[in-house]
Formats: structure tokens, C-alpha cells, sequence
């Protein structure tokens, strides 16, 4: 891919998404560096970015007009999206039996609307200019939550199941256009969002599923993000990629 490749990053204020936006432009990429809400840390993000050219981009993803506006404002902004990376996410724990059915409701709507719907607005949206300019890349950011379960996060490993199922049915309906579609999935990384659990009680034994004896950093993360973004071979399309440190082997 070209050397100035215009890759929107969301999500890119912190953790995998910083990372992904730091090796990206690391490789020679112009990056859109997207934020919700927290405009200082994607501007932390954004002053740490070797090259030119990159640029600051809020929307809150769960409303489809801002994501169409966001993908607009990228296109123009950066010359021409190239790849998308879908990292953009949250979660949320719950026991099972210690909520009711309204707090089961919201939770689900409320994850399964940025963890998945977002990241289908956007396929869609960047895949139409992708398209029009004659290909381009997407990576969606899943996890090893989608294969393994998550008996505390049910609405999470749905939603990156979710993700995982878009991500190879894209890959087959892009791939005659030249737009091809993979997938990065997780363990535990140490992230602002995974940093309460590894801090409990439960850090030790969440370190311990790797054979390594530690979770992911962000930086292996966006690693592999560069890769699938600049190297990958077209062919690796619809592919999954886990990133667990054999924390969870799958057939």
C-alpha cells in the first residue's frame, strides 16, 4: 500500500487504539485520529505521532448520522480513506443474578450499539469509498471473549461475535472489489479498560492463562494492526487473527 495510506483509527484516544495510531504512522500512514469524549487524550495521542498530515476526529459512533459525518470529514481530511480500524469498544460486568431486567436490557443495547452496529456503519460507509477508489483495508479489533465466553459480560462476547461473523461475510462480499476485511482478536491487554480486573484479586490468575505469565500490551496489539493494515497478504482476507498469548487455543 501506498506510503501516505489514510487510516481512521477509532477509538484512538488511548490503550490499542493509541498504539495502532503510533505504528501506523510509524509506517508512513496519515492517521484520523478519532475521540468521544476525551478531547486531551486523543490530542496526547495525536502530539505523539511522528509525520504530517494526521488529524483529530470526534463522533460519538452509536449515532449513524455523526458516523456519516465522520466518515465524510475523514475522507476529505485525510485524501482518501484507505483502511479502516475498527477498535472502538466497551464493556461492562455483571453477575447474572444480581440484576433485573431492565439494567439486562439497557446493558445489552447500550454495548451491542458500539460494539457492533457502530462498527457496521462504519464498514459500510468507509467500504462505499474504499470501493469508489478501487480498494482498501478494514480491521476490526474483536476478542478472544467471542470464542471463549464471558459468563460476567454475556452482551460483550456477543458483540464481538457479532463482529467476528460481519468481519468474514464482508470479506467475501468485498473481496471481488479489492476491499479486504480482517479481524484481531484479543485476550486481556493492559488497557484503561482492563485495568480495574487486573488490579483485583482476579490480576494473578488472568495473568496465569497465558503461558507467557502476562496479559498483551497495547503495543503488540497495534503491531499486528500495522501489519494487517500495510502487509497483510490480500488472500489473509476473512482471516482472525488471536493475539492471546495461548491463553485460549481454538480448533
Amino acid at each position: 500500500m501506498a506510503s501516505r495510506t489514510a487510516i481512521l483509527i477509532t477509538g484512538a484516544s488511548g490503550g490499542i487504539g493509541r498504539a495502532a495510531a503510533i505504528e501506523c504512522a510509524n509506517r508512513g500512514g496519515r492517521i484520523g485520529v478519532h475521540y468521544n469524549g476525551n478531547r486531551a487524550r486523543a490530542e496526547d495521542t495525536l502530539a505523539a505521532l511522528p509525520g504530517d498530515g494526521h488529524q483529530l476526529l470526534q463522533c460519538d459512533i452509536t449515532d449513524p448520522a455523526a458516523v456519516e459525518q465522520l466518515i465524510e470529514e475523514a475522507d476529505q481530511a485525510l485524501g482518501g480513506l484507505g483502511v479502516l480500524v475498527n477498535n472502538a469498544g466497551i464493556s461492562q460486568r455483571h453477575q447474572f443474578e444480581e440484576i433485573d431486567y431492565a439494567t439486562w436490557q439497557q446493558t445489552w443495547q447500550r454495548i451491542v450499539d458500539t460494539n457492533l452496529t457502530a462498527a457496521s456503519n462504519l464498514c459500510f460507509l468507509a467500504g462505499q469509498k474504499m470501493i469508489a477508489r478501487g480498494g482498501g483495508r478494514i480491521v476490526n479489533v474483536s476478542s478472544r471473549g467471542a470464542f471463549r465466553g464471558e459468563p460476567l459480560m454475556p452482551w460483550y462476547g456477543a458483540s464481538k461475535a457479532g463482529m467476528n461473523a460481519m468481519g468474514q461475510s464482508l470479506a467475501q462480499a468485498l473481496g471481488p472489489k479489492k476491499v479486504f476485511v480482517y479481524t484481531v482478536a484479543p485476550g486481556f491487554v493492559e488497557t484503561e479498560m482492563a485495568a480495574a480486573v487486573l488490579a483485583s484479586p482476579e490480576g494473578d490468575g488472568i495473568r496465569n492463562q497465558s503461558s507467557i505469565g502476562r496479559v498483551a500490551q497495547p503495543e503488540e496489539l497495534g503491531k499486528t494492526i500495522g501489519f494487517l493494515a500495510f502487509e497483510a497478504p490480500a488472500f489473509m482476507t476473512g482471516s482472525i487473527i488471536d493475539v492471546n498469548g495461548a491463553s485460549y487455543l481454538r480448533s
